[in-house]
């Protein structure tokens, strides 16, 4: 089974999630920010992995701190449980459309760390949570994770319906990522090692 438990502690956050790349549940997510709860759940969900989150922050600041250290250890604990990545997929691609949105996230578990991010939000806020933060926690997930990652909006004009579109389509990206691939001998990579 491809799982872990992580914990992480600073003077900003303080957080414990646990990743099971191989069950469907529990998904439990509890951050202390609402919309962001909810948009794990969905990426959760569609990526039919199993995640659970309790974070606490400084959210009389904002949620910033939250929403980056949450990123970071998710990363952070698929790099772990994807270990030499043998016979999995590693690139995924998805597509996802929200009523007047269209979504992509595609991503390449490469051992390499870049982001590619091209969405605009017209609402700065959503709930307690600052819409700039989508990018943030990408940029934490991918860096820490080690994987290129690149998403962009087509076409939407409801926030609400851009962010969600970004995290169900990395959910799904993620899952062919990692699936397994019984025609992969090894590692997918010339190098031998990713």
């Amino acid at each position: 089974m491809r799982q872990t438990e992580i914990e992480r502690q600073t003077a900003e956050t303080k957080i414990k999630l646990r990743l099971n790349l191989d069950e469907q549940t529990p998904v439990d997510i509890d951050t202390g920010v609402g919309f962001f709860d909810h948009m794990l759940t969905l990426f959760a969900r569609h990526g039919r992995l199993s995640l659970t989150v309790k974070a606490e922050g400084d959210l009389w600041v904002d949620s910033h701190h939250t929403v980056e250290d949450v990123g970071i250890v998710l990363g952070q604990a698929l790099r772990e449980v994807l270990g030499d990545k043998a016979g999995i997929n590693r690139y995924g691609t998805s597509f996802v459309p929200m009523d007047e949105t269209l979504g992509m996230a595609s991503l390449d578990l490469s051992g390499r760390s870049y982001l590619v991010f091209e969405a605009d939000f017209a609402n700065p806020k959503l709930g307690n949570f600052d819409t700039e933060l989508v990018e943030e926690f990408f940029q934490a997930l991918a860096f820490n994770c080690q994987m290129n990652l690149h998403l962009q909006i087509l076409h939407g004009k409801n926030s609400h319906h851009k962010a969600e579109s970004l995290f169900k389509a990395t959910g799904r990206a993620l899952r062919e990522a990692v699936s397994f691939n019984a025609d992969i001998q090894g590692v997918n990579s010339t190098k031998g090692m990713l």
